[in-house]
């Protein structure tokens, strides 16, 4: 699909909500996402009413909760109620005798160029409706609608907003080892809908999503070259941030989307630099002889967490967003990269490498409580939903291609993503609109 006409449909009405207060106000089924031992919660998740739509809806919507890894579906063939309609309460001893905590319930309608759904949630235990809601699209963008659907049962049940109505932006990779093309893709957050956004003339690298639009800033690398640009993804036009003298890369964006601090290496110094969007012009955050690379703004914009070997071995510092007083947190040994702030403000993701192995981390803005989520042979470039609740990286094996995956940030939910490809550098996006 053009990504063009991709998101022009990505417009959804989205009915009212009919199921009273938030999960956290009220008795009954839902998960704690605060407890490290958390059980997955089963839930049903029949094939919706409507035909064969409404069964790949319902079946999304239960990859998507499974992939979470805060709930089990439970398998179809235990189902004893069959063909449920929201219209009518279900038999709630049925789905007690297969031990559903929850119950996934819709019906799907297309008439002309609309698709309605009717989404019910129900908890089993209290027999009562938690959720009754409806949503209209367009019928070719029923997968939208499923991760909506995805994103209404998840926060209804945790209490947290959802992150499956989103999509990331990621380098793909093919071709033989050393002759390897790279080429800015962009996909559904469950790797559906891959499409590519540049030709692979050039290697691209460091691709971030503003959190504010659908824009994303990236870096081209040609032999003579290298340059930081722009890319509009619902206009499909790209601009460069202008001529530097010097290397410039590892753009990201500001939380307002205003501006972008990136890193300019000249004649053997790279520090870390602001632009505002706007005018164009720049200033330098960072003097230091070191390497001062991977800034990253804290999601108030009051502070930039950065990587620097001004202290001899790579470490985050954290400074002001004018560049003032910069302080090391990290200090357990190794050496740490690409830290990036989380949506809540409540960590900083990172990699770090200590003796043969990498590992995808995280630890407070003051450097406490660092945690290392994985460990192998090569994990990198974390990313973070915007729930703050779960990780995207890239994994080597020896001698293998990189692949996309996730962990938590209990570090007990390691999985690979679905994107079948090579692929690094993963940038999650906000929650769409």
């Amino acid at each position: 699909m053009r990504i063009n006409a991709f998101i022009a449909a990505l417009a959804l009405a989205l009915g009212a909500l009919v199921g009273g207060l938030p999960a956290q106000a009220q008795e009954g089924v839902g998960v704690s996402v605060t407890r490290g031992d958390v059980q997955p919660l089963p839930i049903a998740v029949p094939a919706f009413g409507g035909g064969q739509v409404g069964a790949d809806i319902a079946q999304v919507v239960a990859a998507n909760l499974q992939r979470s890894g805060l709930f089990r579906p439970l398998d179809p063939a235990s189902f004893i109620e069959k063909d449920l309609t929201p219209a009518v309460q279900p038999r709630f001893a049925d789905w007690k005798q297969i031990n559903a905590q929850a119950l996934v319930s819709g019906m799907v309608r297309v008439e002309g160029n609309q698709l309605r759904v009717d989404l019910r949630l129900w908890d089993v235990q209290y027999e009562r409706q938690m959720i009754g809601q409806q949503f209209t699209s367009s019928p070719e963008n029923w997968r939208r609608v499923a991760h909506k659907i995805s994103d209404a049962v998840y926060e209804r049940l945790t209490g947290e907003k959802g992150y499956f109505d989103t999509r990331v932006v990621f380098v793909a990779e093919s071709g033989a080892r050393g002759k390897t093309i790279k080429r800015l893709a962009i996909m559904d957050q469950d790797g559906a809908n891959p499409s590519y956004l540049t030709s692979g003339d050039s290697i691209v690298m460091t691709p971030r999503f503003s959190p504010t639009s659908q824009e994303i800033t990236y870096m081209a690398l040609r032999p003579d070259s290298a340059t930081v640009y722009l890319y509009n993804l619902q206009s499909g036009r790209r601009e460069s941030l202008g001529a530097f003298q010097g290397m410039v890369f590892a753009p990201r964006f500001s939380p307002d989307g205003a501006k972008v601090v990136f890193s300019v290496e000249r004649g053997g110094n790279t520090d870390l630099y602001l632009m505002d969007l706007a005018s164009r012009s720049s200033r330098r955050l960072t003097t230091d002889p070191g390497i001062d690379v991977s800034g990253s703004f804290s999601p108030d914009g009051a502070r930039i967490a950065f990587t620097s070997d001004r202290a001899g071995s790579a470490q985050i510092y954290v400074m002001g967003a004018d560049g003032g007083g910069a302080r090391r947190i990290s200090g357990g040994g190794g050496s740490y990269t690409t830290p990036v702030w989380s949506p809540t403000g409540e960590f900083i993701a990172f990699t770090k490498q200590t003796g043969g192995e990498f590992h995808i981390g995280v630890m407070r803005p003051d450097g406490s409580d660092e945690r290392l989520l994985t460990t192998s042979y090569l994990d990198e470039g974390p990313t973070w939903a915007p729930n703050g609740r779960v990780l995207m990286f890239s994994r080597e094996t020896p001698g293998g291609p990189p692949k996309l995956w996730s962990v938590d940030v209990t570090g007990r939910i390691l999985q690979p993503m679905p994107y079948p490809g090579a692929g690094s550098d993963p940038a999650w996006s906000p929650l769409l609109n």
